[in-house]
């Protein structure tokens, strides 16, 4: 790993709009769909819609900052910039996890709709056998050696992937149209149904977690050809394309499950097509032949997502050392290949732990978790922006987003609800885990003549984050989304009590950044920045 040099400059718009839609495209649209009808019914479409809007506002800041400083994990780097190690070291915690994960999450995927030509990698309960985690761990071995060769060998295969597996969406889409029964549309029997019901699915059946990939046009920022031009571009059109697909499905989905199914379950409380639910659909359909095309295309999409999330990952644990609060072996780049071949390693490594019997059985046993641990990282890109905007004018920006001054808090109080809709469960464990973490941030800093002022005046910068962790799960804890029968807040004022939370906090994390912001712009990342104000 010595001789770290720069990242290779391989990927185009092309390139880098296919690693967002198909990331995007993975598991998440062959069972969101059933998820969020059991949730909320006919007004499923609407949870889609919401969950897009909220990912655009969010990439919309993300873009002029992905634009500005185009940086490899730049989710990780751009908080510690504006605001000092602490929001640094706590966001790359929770990308850690959420990153590390999801990986994980595509590969049982790909064992679970395996399983129903292998019954051996299945246990009697649906988990995974032994043959099932060879399987998992062969795959993560086959990514891991996509990765290590180069990013330009990396890129190329993604991009033939992602053109092969967005075709059998469509296919499905228009095949489905014509079963479609308009009148499921006046079933009910969703649980909890209504504007609730759309607002859980959005975070816990997997919804949120389809759009997660559009970042990775961010996260491979140093390695794109034009940065300044094709990050920007490539986020919105990850989000609107997948958007667009996403919703005609669910809308699709909801018509085409035949009326007396429906009437069996008693409504779409009850609604369960087994394991697969798009390929059991066709079945019940009689439709065998796109029953098959489904179960091929369940392994080919997360596989290519699972592909780019062990990709992603290097790319964030290599941002986290670069940042001075992880150990440096994992920011070295390869001379040869270009890529940062410690933190590959350490990537493959923890999505294998993620696999193993303790932690998955199936696929839905972390998606809310995983979507709660990214967003933590999200909704800290919109103050970011804002902050350097404030501290920063006259950076160049190549993409500079008209209205953040609107947008940037909207989209954080967006990111807030998608954690609090996740409920007590889930962040509890996450937010705890995170806060614990704090213990180890004394471990990677460093302790010269400067340590007590700089640790001061980097934790009245990032102390807002601590509170906002607080804030977020008490209120998962009193709100109408937690484990209360009779919660303290009832549903609606606790919806505006997140938003007015969000939005104090806010502005106060934008107000607290650090006056100047401390800006690696080294030449191992051949990045020209050029700031007037330094």
């Amino acid at each position: 790993m010595a001789g770290s040099t720069s990242f290779k400059k391989k990927l185009n718009l092309l390139d880098l709009t296919f690693l967002g839609v198909g990331s995007i495209v993975g598991s998440g649209w062959l069972f969101a769909a059933q998820g969020a009808a059991v949730y909320a019914g006919p007004s499923a479409w609407l949870a889609w819609v919401i969950a897009a809007v909220a990912f655009i506002l969010l990439g919309l800041t993300y873009a002029e900052l992905g634009g500005m400083l185009p940086r490899a994990g730049g989710f990780v780097r751009y908080p510690n910039y504006t605001h000092g190690s602490l929001t640094g070291y706590l966001t790359g915690f929770a990308a850690m996890l959420a990153y590390s994960s999801v990986a994980g999450v595509e590969v049982e995927a790909v064992r679970g709709y395996a399983s129903r030509w292998l019954p051996a990698l299945a246990t009697s309960s649906g988990g995974p056998s032994v043959w099932g985690y060879i399987l998992e761990i062969a795959l993560l071995v086959v990514f891991f050696l996509l990765n290590y060769w180069s990013v330009n060998v990396f890129g190329k295969v993604n991009s033939i992937v992602t053109a092969i597996k967005f075709i059998v969406p469509l296919l499905t889409l228009i095949v489905l149209l014509f079963s479609f029964h308009g009148g499921n549309y006046s079933v009910g029997g969703a649980s909890p149904g209504g504007f609730k019901g759309v607002m859980q699915a959005v975070a816990v059946s997997g919804i949120a977690f389809a759009f997660l990939g559009w970042r990775q046009a961010v996260d491979f920022g140093s390695e794109a050809k034009n940065p300044q031009r094709h990050i920007p571009l490539a986020i919105i059109l990850a989000i609107s394309v997948s958007a667009l697909l996403y919703i005609a499905l669910q809308l699709v989905f909801i018509g085409a499950v035949p009326p007396d199914v429906l009437a069996k379950s008693g409504g779409w409380a009850h609604l369960k097509f087994s394991e697969a639910p798009y390929a059991e659909l066709a079945t019940s359909l009689g439709m065998l032949w796109l029953a098959n095309v489904l179960f091929i295309d369940a392994v080919i999409s997360p596989s290519g997502t699972g592909n780019i999330y062990v990709s992603g990952t290097t790319r964030v644990l290599f941002a986290w050392a670069k940042t001075g609060l992880f150990y440096s072996l994992f920011g070295k780049v390869d001379r040869r290949t270009g890529i940062p071949r410690g933190a590959l390693w350490l990537s493959v490594i923890l999505a294998i732990v993620w696999v193993l019997p303790e932690n998955y059985s199936v696929w839905g046993g972390l998606v809310g978790a995983v979507t709660g641990a990214t967003v933590l990282t999200y909704v800290c890109g919109p103050i970011s922006a804002a902050s350097l905007r404030r501290t920063s004018p006259d950076i160049h920006r190549p993409f500079r987003l008209a209205g953040l001054s609107v947008i940037a808090p909207l989209a954080f109080i967006a990111g807030s609800f998608i954690i609090y809709w996740g409920g007590w469960n889930n962040n509890s464990i996450l937010i705890g885990m995170t806060l614990a973490s704090l213990v180890l941030y004394f471990a990677f800093m460093d302790r010269d003549a400067s340590w007590h002022q700089k640790l001061k005046s980097e934790w009245r910068a990032g102390i807002w984050l601590v509170v906002y962790y607080v804030f977020m799960m008490v209120m998962s804890y009193i709100g109408s989304f937690g484990p209360m029968k009779q919660p303290i807040i009832p549903y609606g004022w606790d919806l505006l009590v997140v938003a007015i939370g969000a939005l104090l906090i806010y502005y106060w994390a934008v107000a607290s950044a650090l006056p100047q912001p401390v800006i690696d712009s080294d030449d191992e990342e051949d990045l020209a920045v050029k700031a007037a104000n330094v």
